[in-house]
């Protein structure tokens, strides 16, 4: 046991967990309400959007690349998905068809344009997020869909229990999705070859194609996966607002970004976990939670992410610098 817990002792996550259970303590005492079953169980409800992408993004990140465009795949494949059975009434099995199957395919054409263009696939996603949202509001006039099928608005809703006020315990779609979507990027990161071939590419490309890995085939696993967990997400912020509105996820992609580089995910590529892109996504929920319970103004909740988020990438590239001036010396002193 002192085996594992030493080296763990020294990683982003063992800090980032000190933090969450820091803060878990502070809130649990000073902002009511924030230490209950009901809470926990809210907080799921609410992030899960948020958690199944950053489930995505790890990916992306740990070979290499960036995707800004993801709450754009989600916007087209819900309101594609949607319209597709409202219109043709139809089943559960068009709705995760055209959901997943359309969030992979704008994952994969993401894939193809990143790797042969050969620019920086942050400029690439940014330019793809403006196409798809373009081609959304003109296909779609900005129309809402307000009316989802029963079948689908009503499912996946089990009572588990009730609080001492009578409020009852949801598990919900929202947290099943949540969890269904980092149990798979675990599963694809941790137990499947491809993972670590994704990770060799995102440290040094460049050797990693020497030793014959396939560069496109791992950017459209990598960019595909993310736009399944889009299509997932689409699904389960549709069932959680009971209506399609299509200008309303384009703008939440910072605090995705926030959740998986607080996790400590570089953005350079090779570095990330799926247990930090989970710690990451919990104290991003204690923040906004915290402080929304504390009574704080919203204005202040978007400050206060923003400069977590800034602090975190900050804290990234002081340490590596840090590493690289201590290997320089080493060096040196061998020398």
């Amino acid at each position: 046991m002192r085996s594992f817990l030493k080296p763990f002792s020294r990683t982003p996550e063992a800090r980032l967990l000190l933090v969450n259970l820091v803060l878990f303590v502070v809130l649990s005492v000073f902002a009511e309400g924030f230490f209950s079953v009901q809470n926990a169980l809210n907080l799921m409800t609410s992030y899960a959007f948020v958690g199944i992408l950053a489930a995505g993004l790890v990916v992306v990140l740990v070979a290499g690349g960036i995707d800004i465009s993801f709450t754009a795949v989600a916007s087209i494949a819900q309101y594609l998905a949607v319209s597709a059975v409202v219109r043709y009434e139809g089943s559960w099995v068009m709705l995760l068809a055209v959901a997943l199957g359309g969030g992979v395919l704008l994952g994969l054409i993401n894939a193809v344009l990143v790797t042969w263009l050969r620019i920086s696939s942050i400029i690439v996603t940014i330019a793809l997020l403006n196409v798809y949202y373009g081609m959304l509001m003109f296909w779609s006039g900005g129309d809402p869909i307000n009316s989802l099928p029963s079948w689908y608005a009503d499912s996946m809703h089990w009572i588990l229990g009730e609080d001492q006020l009578g409020n009852p315990y949801v598990l919900n779609m929202q947290i099943l999705g949540l969890v269904l979507a980092f149990v798979l990027s675990w599963l694809l990161l941790n137990r499947m070859g491809v993972g670590r071939q994704l990770r060799a590419l995102g440290g040094n490309s460049e050797a990693a194609k020497r030793v014959g890995f396939n560069e496109l085939r791992l950017n459209m696993v990598a960019y595909g996966f993310m736009g399944l967990m889009a299509g997932l997400a689409a699904l389960v912020q549709a069932q959680g607002s009971q209506s399609v509105v299509p200008n309303a996820l384009v703008g939440r992609e910072l605090g995705v970004l926030a959740a998986v580089v607080l996790g400590g995910a570089s953005l350079t590529g090779g570095m990330g976990t799926v247990f930090g892109t989970v710690l990451g996504l919990i104290l991003f929920a204690f923040l906004q939670d915290g402080l929304i319970l504390l009574g704080v103004s919203s204005y202040w909740i978007q400050f206060v992410t923003g400069s977590v988020f800034l602090g975190a990438v900050g804290t990234i590239a002081w340490e590596r610098k840090r590493v690289r001036r201590a290997v320089r010396r080493n060096i040196g002193g061998s020398t």
